[in-house]
């Protein structure tokens, strides 16, 4: 024991900088650290020497000697303490610490103070290790292994309360620093994001996104691992009592944050960024529970918890306010040419957007039962397809949003005067919601049978525009127009409707449009195989015959490919439709009699277009 007192009193007095400038100048752990493990074991030898003299004779002089070298001591690895974590700031910031992990997880981690090892042993491993791993990652290494092994003597010393402290202040002020570069403001109050405009709230939220990513998988995770390290060998109450004074605070506001966000002012543009919280939040929840599994941190787990809650209200309360936007839109202002109307845009973005949600919004609606303001039975949106899906709650309510948008446009295609362009309206915008539907994430959640229905829909609506814009030019031409012989007078007569309604058709359907092309293209190809087909062969039939007749020959004023070529114009999107249909009743009347034509060319192509 005096052995071990003497061997001890020399060491420490030579490391003590009240009486060495080299002790004064020099870190005791540095280098290879042999003799930092000796101080160490000097330290110990002096607290069982303690032990012995206290129960020997407590009043001894030895015993007052053994007590002031050992403050001495650990007076010492208290500077040592703060030296390590101040200057190995970079080495031990939570990012290296927590990249480092997957890697130390597969090696054996080397220890200069693991007395398993003998110096050879301890230099052999070193060497293999050494062998793939960076030089950030040894500094690194090291610093936690001192970290540890001064931390394990002291508290076996009964000073660990001045090493706690100082390690909580130099670990809180990284977090806190991290968490201000981060953008996370601890001082937000829901006052104040209350008063914010909805892009400074939005700039916030982006931050935010960000911010939870990397606190949680880097900055509260290497906290974490750096905690349980540092004090494993210690305490565990130690370590979680660290953890939580250095953590708690931060996590408390970047938690907190989401929660108001969620009782401010709903509205739907609000909704994406409310999701995008929630998603935050859910993915990284295993990783929130398992960093704050002590009881002691149990309020940051309750804070995510309520965050989740009022986000998941605030959305509940969003679609409720959508879907009664969407029952009192009250515009009566016919959409011009019965194209889509402004409604079926808006409605049927959003409803896409919430489809790349469905995720979420299945968790959120799960416990949320769609109430009807209708008598309709759900077999007018529920789609059999979807009942053993995963998603099939939202997936009804989506598809009810849709219904309650479609219910809508029935109401607004009675603005209409004319039925035909009314059908027309429907048609173009059921088929906007179809091709919306088909290309996002709806198609998987409404499934191909929703599709299907909503698919014929536009073709009965398509039929029925076609009967009601076309029958009268169908009717001036027999329906078997080779099956008798006519008179030339009824053939002229059969002619002259036939001009009448076919221009008073196009004259009528040239502010009509048709926004998606292959449905243009589609309903152009039906009414031509209809008309044009039935009218060559009445021309052909007649031509002849009505050209012997003096004057007669004027009334066929179109041939087949003239009627092509006017039916190719219709229904176009823009605004030179009129344009270019003057230059195709300027084409057809070069097929008319001389006199006919100079009497079209003197009256000017606007008279043309009004008596074709």
């Amino acid at each position: 024991m005096e052995e071990n007192i003497e061997n001890a009193r020399s060491l420490i007095t030579k490391w003590d900088a009240n009486q060495s400038p080299y002790a004064k100048l020099t870190p005791l752990f540095y280098g290879d650290r042999q003799e930092a493990r000796q101080y160490l074991n000097a330290v110990r030898d002096l607290q069982s020497a303690m032990r012995y003299l206290v129960v020997l004779d407590s009043t001894s002089r030895k015993l007052v000697q053994t007590h002031l070298l050992m403050q001495a001591a650990l007076k010492r690895l208290e500077k040592e303490f703060y030296q390590i974590l101040s200057s190995n700031r970079q080495h031990l910031d939570p990012e290296s610490v927590s990249s480092r992990r997957s890697s130390t997880d597969r090696r054996t981690s080397v220890s200069d103070f693991d007395d398993d090892y003998s110096e050879d042993e301890s230099r052999e491993a070193r060497s293999v290790a050494g062998s793939s791993i960076s030089e950030t990652e040894r500094v690194s290494m090291a610093a936690m292994e001192d970290l540890r092994a001064i931390a394990e003597c002291m508290i076996s010393a009964g000073h660990g309360r001045e090493c706690v402290k100082i390690y909580k202040i130099m670990r809180k002020s990284i977090v806190d620093e991290a968490m201000y570069h981060l953008g996370v403001d601890s001082r937000l109050s829901f006052s104040q994001v209350q008063k914010m405009d909805w892009e400074v709230v939005e700039l916030r939220i982006k931050s935010w996104l960000n911010a939870v990513r990397v606190a949680v998988t880097t900055l509260f995770y290497g906290e974490r691992i750096l905690c349980d390290h540092v004090f494993a060998a210690a305490s565990e109450k130690i370590a979680e009592s660290c953890f939580a004074e250095i953590c708690k605070e931060a996590a408390m506001s970047l938690f907190g944050f989401p929660e108001l966000v969620a009782k401010c002012k709903k509205t739907p543009e609000k909704m994406f960024r409310t999701l995008d919280l929630y998603e935050a939040i859910t993915d990284h929840w295993a990783q929130i529970e398992s960093i704050f599994s002590f009881e002691s941190t149990s309020a940051i787990r309750l804070q995510a918890v309520s965050s989740l809650a009022k986000l998941g209200e605030a959305v509940r309360t969003m679609l409720t306010d959508f879907e009664s936007a969407i029952q009192k839109e009250t515009s009566k202002k016919p959409v011009p040419g019965g194209g889509v109307h402004p409604l079926t845009r808006y409605v049927m973005n959003y409803i896409s957007f919430l489809a790349d949600y469905s995720g979420i919004l299945a968790d959120i609606v799960a416990d949320w039962p769609l109430t009807l303001q209708s008598p309709l039975p759900e077999s007018y949106f529920r789609s059999p397809d979807n009942d053993e899906n995963p998603s099939s709650e939202i997936s009804v309510r989506l598809a009810w949003l849709i219904l309650v948008v479609l219910c809508k446009l029935d109401g607004k295609a009675e603005l209409y005067k004319d039925i035909a362009l009314s059908y027309l309206f429907l048609a173009n915008n059921l088929q906007y919601v179809v091709v919306k539907v088909r290309s996002s994430n709806l198609s998987f959640l409404l499934g191909e049978e929703w599709l299907s229905k909503h698919e014929s829909k536009v073709k009965e609506y398509v039929s029925k525009y076609e009967r009601m814009g076309w029958s009268k030019v169908l009717s001036s031409i027999p329906e078997n127009p080779t099956a008798a012989e006519m008179p030339a007078e009824q053939a002229v007569v059969c002619f002259r409707n036939f001009n009448v309604e076919f221009n008073e058709a196009c004259k009528k359907q040239s502010s009509w449009i048709v926004s998606d092309s292959k449905l243009r293209d589609e309903i152009k190809v039906s009414i031509s195989s209809k008309l044009v087909q039935r009218y060559r062969v009445f021309h052909e039939k007649h031509r002849v015959g009505l050209r012997r007749r003096s004057g007669s020959d004027s009334v066929m004023r179109f041939s087949p490919e003239d009627l092509d070529n006017c039916l190719s114009d219709i229904l176009d999107v823009g605004g030179d439709f009129v344009v270019r249909m003057s230059h195709s009743v300027t084409a057809i009347a070069a097929h008319t009699s001389s006199k006919t034509c100079s009497r079209n060319r003197g009256n000017g192509s606007s008279t043309q277009f009004s008596t074709m």
